[in-house]
C-alpha cells in the first residue's frame, strides 16, 4: 500500500499541487492524468523517492519493492542484456555478485564459506536460481529473440533496448511499479503483451501515458492532476473523459432537476458497467463503479483544441501509385523492398512496424527524400499537405512571432485571420506574440497543424502527430481526422488513434518486405498479430 499525505509541490513562480491525500492499494493499476506541465512525472519522482515534496509525505510498507521504468535507455550500454533485466532487483543482483566475488578468491577461507553459504540461502529464497529464467522468459514476451540476450545493451537498436528496460522494470516481481511512458517506442506485440502482463499483475502499478487505449485496458483508476490538486476516479480513461464530459453538461444546466441527473448518471454508470471484461481489473472496476454518486463526477478544467481540414475537391480516379519504390538505409540495408501500391479513393492508411521505413516512405512521395529506387506519381487532382516526424527546420533559427510565423504560409495575411488560425490551436492573447524558436514540442505540433489547416487539401500525410501532445491535443487531432473527407496516410504510436481512422493498414518489416490488407486496425491485430502468437 502507498499513502499519500498532505502533499504539495509549490515553486517559486508555480503552484503544481497542494494538500494531496491519496491511498494506492494492490490488485489495482492507477493512470496518472493531467495537461502538460500539470505535474505527472514529478508526481510519480516524488512517489519513487527521486524527488522530495514541498510538504507532506508518501508513506510505503517497508517491506514492499518498488520498481520503475528507467528513461535513460544509455545508462548500461557496457552491460549484458539478460543481467540489465536482473538488474531490476537490485539486491538480488548484489547478493549474486557478492557470492560470485567470493567464490572467486584465490585465498577461499572458512570464513569465506560461512559468509558464501548465507548468501546462498538469502539467493535461493529470493528466487534467485531462476532469475535468468524469468528474464528471458519477459524479454520474449517482449519481442527480444533469445540471440540477443547475451549481446551488451550497446548492440541493441533503440526500439529493443526500451523493452529490455520494460523488462528490468518488470523483472522480480516487484510489490509496486511506477510506468511513465511504458508503451513509447515499442511495437503492437509488445504492447499487448504488457497488457496481458498487467491485467494479472498483483501489486500496484501506477502509470503515466499518453495511450488512450493502453489506459482503457489496463486501467482500474484514473488519478487526475487539475486545478492543482490531484482527484482519484474509479474507472479507466474513458469513462473519466465521458463524465467530465457529463459533468459539464449537468453544471451548464442549472434548471435540471438533481432527480434527472441522478437518473442520467445511472444510466451512464450502466452503459459502462456493461461493457465486456478481458481483465481483473476491468471486473474489479466493473464492481467499483456502481457506488458512484453524482458528487464523485466532476467537471474538468481542459482546454480542447479544434482541429479541422477543409477538402480542396474530390479525388479523382488516380491518387498515389508506387511501382518497385526501393530504399536503403546508411549501411545499405533495405528500409523498403519493392513496395508497390495503389492509394484508392476513400482510403484511410495506417503505417505500423519499422519507423524508419515508414519515415523514408513519407519523405520520398512528399518530395524531402530522392534516395530511392523505383517510381511514384501522384494524380493531377490530388493537393496534399505532410506533417513530418521532425519539425525542426521549421522553428529553429526562426526569430518570428507566431503570427509572423504563420503568416509565411498564408494567401491571407491580416492579424485578425492568422489570430482565428492560433486561437483554435490555444495561442490565444499575448501567446501568439510569443516567438517561434522557444516553442515546446507539443506547442511546435499544434503550430504544425495551425499551418496545415490554412489551405484546404484532399490528401494529408501525418508522421507521428501524436507525439509530444497530452491528450486533449490528440483527441482534437483524432476527431479531426475521423471527420476528413479525403485520403490520409498517417503512422501513431496511440491504438485508439489508429484503430477509430484507419480502413487500410500497411505494415513494414525489418528486412523492408511488407504487408497491405484493407480492414481495420482491430482486424488486423487479431488476424496478424494475436494469431501469430
Amino acid at each position: 500500500m502507498i499513502s499519500v499525505n498532505n502533499l504539495s509541490v509549490i515553486f517559486p513562480d508555480k503552484k503544481l499541487f497542494d494538500d494531496v491525500n491519496l491511498m494506492f492499494t494492490p490488485g489495482n493499476c492507477y493512470g496518472i492524468i493531467g495537461a502538460n506541465g500539470a505535474g505527472k512525472s514529478t508526481f510519480l519522482k516524488i512517489l519513487s523517492g527521486e524527488k522530495d515534496p514541498s510538504t507532506g509525505n508518501v508513506s510505503i510498507d517497508k517491506n514492499s519493492r518498488l520498481s520503475k521504468l528507467s528513461q535513460d535507455h544509455y545508462a548500461f550500454e557496457e552491460e549484458i542484456v539478460i543481467d540489465t533485466v536482473i538488474m531490476g532487483n537490485k539486491k538480488l543482483y548484489d547478493i549474486a555478485r557478492e557470492k560470485d566475488a567470493i567464490y572467486m578468491k584465490p585465498d577461499f577461507s572458512d570464513e569465506d564459506g560461512m559468509k558464501a553459504a548465507e548468501l546462498e540461502a538469502e539467493f535461493a529464497e529470493m528466487n534467485g536460481y531462476e532469475a535468468e529464467s524469468e528474464a528471458a522468459t519477459l524479454l520474449q514476451g517482449l519481442g527480444i529473440k533469445t540471440d540477443l540476450h547475451d549481446k551488451k545493451m550497446a548492440d541493441l537498436v533503440e526500439s529493443d533496448k526500451v523493452k529490455v528496460l520494460l523488462a528490468q522494470a518488470l523483472f522480480g516481481n516487484p510489490d509496486i511499479l511506477l510506468l511513465d511512458e511504458p508503451t513509447n517506442g515499442i511495437d503492437i506485440r509488445a504492447v499487448l503483451w504488457l497488457e496481458d502482463f498487467l491485467a494479472n499483475f498483483d501489486g500496484i502499478v501506477i502509470i503515466v501515458s499518453h495511450d488512450r487505449y493502453f489506459l482503457n485496458e489496463v486501467c482500474t483508476h484514473m488519478v487526475d492532476i487539475d486545478f492543482s490538486k490531484i482527484t482519484m476516479f474509479v474507472g479507466n480513461y474513458d469513462f473519466w473523459y465521458e463524465s467530465s464530459q457529463l459533468a459539464q453538461r449537468m453544471a451548464k444546466d442549472q434548471n435540471k432537476k438533481k432527480e434527472d441527473k441522478i437518473k442520467e448518471l445511472q444510466e451512464f454508470i450502466t452503459r459502462f458497467s456493461a461493457n465486456k471484461s478481458k481483465s481483473k481489473q476491468a471486473t474489479s472496476r466493473k464492481k467499483l463503479l456502481d457506488k458512484i454518486t453524482l458528487d464523485d463526477i466532476k467537471p474538468s478544467s481542459r482546454k480542447y483544441p479544434f482541429v479541422g481540414f477543409e477538402l480542396s475537391r474530390e479525388v479523382g480516379n488516380e491518387i498515389l501509385n508506387c511501382e518497385k519504390l526501393s530504399a536503403k538505409d546508411d549501411e545499405g540495408n533495405y528500409l523498403i523492398q519493392d513496395l508497390s501500391l495503389r492509394v484508392n479513393k476513400d482510403d484511410k492508411i495506417g503505417f505500423i512496424g519499422s519507423e524508419l521505413a515508414i519515415t523514408k516512405f513519407f519523405d520520398i512521395v512528399n518530395g524531402e527524400d530522392d534516395n530511392y529506387e523505383g517510381e511514384f506519381k501522384w494524380g493531377q487532382t490530388i493537393t496534399s499537405s505532410y506533417f513530418p516526424k521532425d519539425n525542426s527546420k521549421y522553428f529553429d533559427d526562426v526569430d518570428l512571432t507566431l503570427i509572423d510565423w504563420l503568416r509565411q504560409y498564408s494567401e491571407e495575411q491580416s492579424e485578425i485571420y492568422l489570430r482565428g488560425f492560433l486561437g483554435k490551436m490555444l495561442f490565444k492573447g499575448d501567446a501568439a506574440l510569443k516567438k517561434a524558436n522557444v516553442l515546446s514540442g507539443g506547442e511546435r505540433v499544434r503550430m504544425m497543424f495551425s499551418k496545415m489547416m490554412l489551405e484546404p487539401v484532399n490528401v494529408l500525410t501525418f508522421d507521428q502527430p501524436t507525439n509530444h501532445l497530452d491528450l486533449e491535443s490528440i483527441e482534437a487531432v483524432n476527431n479531426g481526422l475521423i471527420s476528413f473527407k479525403g485520403n490520409i496516410m498517417f503512422t501513431s504510436q496511440d491504438h485508439q488513434f489508429i484503430s477509430s481512422i484507419a480502413n487500410r493498414i500497411i505494415e513494414f518489416f525489418p528486412d523492408g518486405t511488407y504487408r497491405d490488407v484493407s480492414m481495420t486496425y482491430e482486424e488486423y491485430i487479431e488476424k496478424y498479430v494475436v494469431e501469430d502468437k
